[in-house]
């Protein structure tokens, strides 16, 4: 199934692997399953149509609900979910799409992600075989990772064969990973941006203060901006319907490049989350 959208004016993405996903989705992390019904159907309605929620976030039901109550055609909207760290290795990765796809209350999932790679337990690169499986059995449209460094990139690709379609990452102004995009562009692999707003903490930034200023734009919709005039997915959270909204509304401006290169300069590398290196919370190793 190929992503298309005739009700939303997200543009859409071409992926390595001919399917297309938008640029600007909607991010779920930290909403909790209570809340995920009306948050998603506020961004719905708003006009998203690229939802990512991931087994760790604990709203796959609440979050399958509202994309089916909403009643759009299902190629109308992208979902993508994640394998959690502790159901990494190929039949539990195959296990694990189960229990998630049940939540969801969907048959056919659009992008399936590695969480994250906890490369000291080595079951990355079983856990992508599993992915292409699912792949091959027409259950899942894309596969890829997230928060994948450039060498498990490496391993993935000279092991299994196949190149990623996404690397789903922390990415904001004052990390923008430039080094990890070059890379990305290099083979093929679409950059997602998680937290691209680094958390909130970026938007009082003075630089993206000032381009607001001269856009007339809110802080948000600069950074938003940003992102997608270098590339990147960007999925930004929000459970405020207003904000929701806001976020939303990134399509009618476009940044100078002097404003693009001064929001880049605020790169320092600072990590809001955790280092992919050494993460493995879930999973004993």
């Amino acid at each position: 199934m190929t992503f298309r959208s005739e009700s939303s004016t997200v543009p859409s993405a071409l992926l390595n692997d001919g399917n297309a996903i938008p640029t600007l989705g909607f991010g779920v992390f930290q909403v909790a399953d209570a809340e995920a019904f009306d948050v998603v159907t506020a961004a719905l309605a708003t006009g998203y149509r690229s939802i990512d929620t991931a087994a760790i976030y604990g709203n796959e039901v609440e979050v399958g609900h509202a994309i089916r109550e909403f009643g759009l055609p299902r190629d109308e909207v992208s979902v993508t979910t994640k394998l959690w760290n502790a159901e990494q290795g190929y039949d539990s990765t195959l296990r694990a799409f189960d229990d998630s796809m049940n939540r969801l209350g969907l048959d056919f999932l659009d992008l399936y992600l590695i969480h994250w790679p906890v490369a000291a337990a080595d079951r990355f690169v079983d856990s992508f075989r599993a992915l292409q499986t699912l792949k091959s059995q027409g259950r899942v449209g894309s596969i890829g990772v997230s928060n994948f460094t450039r060498d498990n990139l490496a391993r993935v690709m000279g092991e299994t064969g196949e190149i990623p379609a996404v690397n789903q990452i922390e990415l904001h102004p004052h990390l923008a990973q430039t080094e990890l995009r070059a890379f990305h562009a290099e083979n093929g692999i679409a950059t997602e941006a998680w937290s691209p707003l680094g958390r909130g903490a970026d938007l009082k930034d003075p630089a993206v203060v000032e381009v607001a200023g001269e856009t007339g734009r809110s802080p948000a919709q600069v950074i938003i901006r940003w992102h997608l005039q270098l590339g990147n997915l960007v999925i930004p959270k929000s459970v405020t319907p207003s904000r929701i909204r806001e976020n939303f509304d990134v399509f009618s401006f476009e940044l100078t490049s002097d404003q693009m290169h001064r929001i880049t300069a605020l790169d320092q590398g600072t990590r809001i989350g955790p280092d992919p290196d050494a993460f493995t919370y879930g999973l004993d190793v």
